[in-house]
């Protein structure tokens, strides 16, 4: 496509009142974007033919790409939507786009730290199964998911964010780091023009991209009302397999995972279940199952919770610091003081019972704990 008729496409997809599926009728009754716009001219007010131009100047300058609906690296999952958005803005790469083996992970925004956890262990193990990760970069379960799969592959993992912003808009602004890291490693895709806010109105819309792309979609924690049981229901209603990580009766984030399960969606503890039913189901010859020996660190060392949960390790023969020389005055998670130490973790768990005996640490609430005083740490 040439830059008229991209042009062409991004002003009549911007048109008020032009959504895909009116869009794709235009084009078949006048048979170009052009002609369909002069068709509408007399009509209605268009879309700024220069606020058109001036997308594609602001796209070379953020070094966005925009694909159209026929080209080559436009992703063929998504033909099969009737209302498939004409025109995608990617940061990123766009060759993995079309990569034939992709599964969505979506869930709770307030997730739990398991929850975050399972998250992230399970993109891990599908990326290193040569599967990609697709996601929407939301709080809690989304962002798990794709520090998981970008921490896969020695820390070269790929993943794909699906916004419901312009694909030039970090949301929500904690993410921001994750959001470049994904431009870096995989690619970030929206149907919105640049610059585009948070909208409610956006994030369903972005839910059917996310499921299309994918050959199936896990949930992992989700209330009954919660917008990942709409995600699952598109992917259902686009015959793809839903998965579901069970969970307890007594936690409401659950609830909607466990009535998925009811209702006929694959119980879902480990990527392994992931990878043997999309073997099954999609007659696919994928890889047995890597068993992975490693023991990983968190790719957010702001949120040590969606650390990758821990896998057997040897233990290390070298001398090892002493646990004290670890805690920082700010406190750490006895969980990520396991990670530290790097030895077995009964034996540092034996080490901490006996510092806080000896008075030198004491564990506050979250399972945190605290040097006393910065001269006790000095003495040991």
């Amino acid at each position: 496509m040439n830059e008229n008729d991209l042009i062409d496409w991004i002003q009549l997809i911007n048109t008020d009142g032009i959504g895909p599926v009116r869009f794709y009728k235009l084009l078949k009754q006048y048979g170009t974007a052009a002609e369909s716009l002069k068709a509408l001219a007399a009509k209605q007010a268009l879309f700024s033919r220069r606020d058109a131009e001036y997308e594609l100047e602001k796209a070379a300058r953020r070094q966005v790409k925009i694909i159209t609906r026929g080209d080559e690296d436009y992703p063929k999952n998504l033909y099969e939507l009737n209302d498939a958005p004409p025109v995608l803005y990617v940061k990123g790469r766009t060759d993995i786009l079309n990569y034939p083996a992709m599964v969505s992970i979506v869930g709770a925004r307030n997730a739990s730290v398991n929850g975050r956890k399972i998250a992230s262990r399970i993109a891990y193990d599908l990326t290193e199964n040569k599967v990609v990760v697709v996601s929407g970069m939301a709080r809690g379960i989304d962002a798990a998911a794709h520090k998981g799969a970008l921490f896969a592959g020695k820390e070269h993992g790929t993943t794909i964010a699906v916004l419901g912003t312009g694909v030039d808009v970090a949301y929500p602004s904690e993410n921001q780091n994750l959001y470049e890291q994904i431009c870096a490693q995989g690619a970030v895709v929206s149907e919105f023009a640049l610059g585009t806010q948070p909208q409610a109105a956006n994030f369903p819309r972005r839910n059917r991209l996310v499921s299309a792309l994918s050959a199936g979609t896990l949930v992992v924690e989700a209330s009954l009302n919660s917008g990942s049981l709409i995600t699952a229901r598109m992917a259902l209603e686009q015959g793809k397999d839903i998965f579901a990580v069970p969970g307890s009766p007594l936690e409401g984030r659950s609830a909607g995972c466990n009535q998925l399960i009811r209702d006929g969606a694959y119980l879902t503890e480990s990527a392994e279940d992931i990878l043997n039913t999309l073997a099954f189901t999609q007659n696919r010859q994928i890889k047995d199952f890597a068993k992975v020996d490693l023991f990983a660190n968190p790719l957010d060392k702001e949120q040590k919770s969606d650390n990758i949960p821990f896998q057997t390790k040897k233990v290390d023969t070298a001398p090892a610091l002493p646990l004290t020389d670890l805690i920082p005055a700010t406190g750490i998670e006895v969980d990520e003081l396991i990670r530290l130490a790097g030895q077995d973790t009964a034996q540092t768990m034996m080490q901490i019972t006996e510092l806080e005996l000896e008075g030198v640490v004491e564990r506050l609430s979250g399972n945190t704990l605290f040097l006393k005083n910065q001269k006790n740490r000095k003495n040991r």
